[in-house]
């Protein structure tokens, strides 16, 4: 099991797909229910095309060690770099989903120098009192110890009301995946929605992004809004913004073709060579 150690008390989960020695580099930064896992429908078509594709759990998450906290979005940046650089990446894409969104817009503007683009999904960079409140709600289901009751009790809040119909057998495995609370997946999920309720805002630091960028957002999250996204692409320099219909918060699963149109687009567009 491929591990990196940040520090004493920080070990990263990672894996590494596609051509490990491709020219360009593209890392997918996690939603904070997530894993590596969940990027299993949109890397491929990276990989088919020679790039090296790195995917790895922040601290806190499933694979991950998970330290006391509350952490912070720079705390998970400098240790995504401190990976990257592990790894020999000098520049690289980022795609991000929901906290992975957020701590890809940090990492934009802290490292300029190693962010060739980002693209964005389901993020915000401030919060109003639905999103807290969704929060508290999950960390009370948290505290049940119970997996499967948690997934149930949160799952409405994430997920589109097509895709919640339409999934219920998926959905249920997902549930039972998380029942028995593999390795300390509820204690660190509260960790990460500490941090995200404290550390979030930077809607004032959005103007620091200098490289291309792509804000993508369903059109029916409820967590995340549309009015979230489009503070993201009215406050970034050359942001691009793209709207999913028929799509809640967790658009990598519930318009996966869509957005893998739309990200290798985006993402190839940067490596056309410009013309003279």
């Amino acid at each position: 099991m491929p591990c990196f150690q940040v520090s004493p008390d920080v070990e990263l989960y990672y894996e590494i797909h596609g051509d490990p020695n491709g020219t360009e580099t593209i890392a997918f930064f996690n939603g904070v229910m997530a894993s590596v896992s969940s990027w299993a429908l949109l890397y491929p078509v990276f990989e088919r095309a020679g790039f090296r594709v790195i995917v790895h759990d922040f601290k806190g998450q499933l694979k991950s060690s998970k330290p006391a906290g509350p952490y912070s979005f720079a705390q998970h940046c400098a240790e995504a770099k401190a990976l990257f650089e592990f790894l020999g990446v000098e520049r690289l894409h980022l795609v991000g989903t929901s906290y992975g969104g957020e701590a890809a817009m940090k990492f934009a503007f802290l490292y300029p120098e190693m962010t060739r683009s980002i693209s964005v999904i389901d993020s915000v960079s401030e919060l109003d009192e639905v999103c807290k409140g969704f929060v508290v709600g999950w960390k009370v289901l948290c505290d049940t110890g119970d997996g499967e009751t948690f997934f149930w009790g949160m799952a409405p809040s994430i997920y589109g009301p097509e895709f919640l119909a339409n999934n219920q057998e998926m959905l249920a495995g997902r549930a039972k995946a998380i029942k028995d609370n593999p390795n300390g997946y509820l204690e660190g999920q509260k960790t990460l929605y500490d941090t995200f309720a404290q550390d979030v805002y930077m809607t004032d630091e959005l103007s620091k992004i200098q490289c291309p960028a792509l804000i993508l957002c369903g059109e029916q999250d409820i967590l995340k809004p549309p009015k979230f996204s489009k503070i993201l692409a009215d406050n970034i320099p050359n942001a691009e913004y793209i709207t999913l219909p028929d799509c809640g918060h967790v658009s990598i699963f519930e318009k996966p073709k869509e957005l893998e149109s739309a990200i290798f687009g985006f993402v190839m567009k940067q490596c056309a060579p410009r013309g003279g």
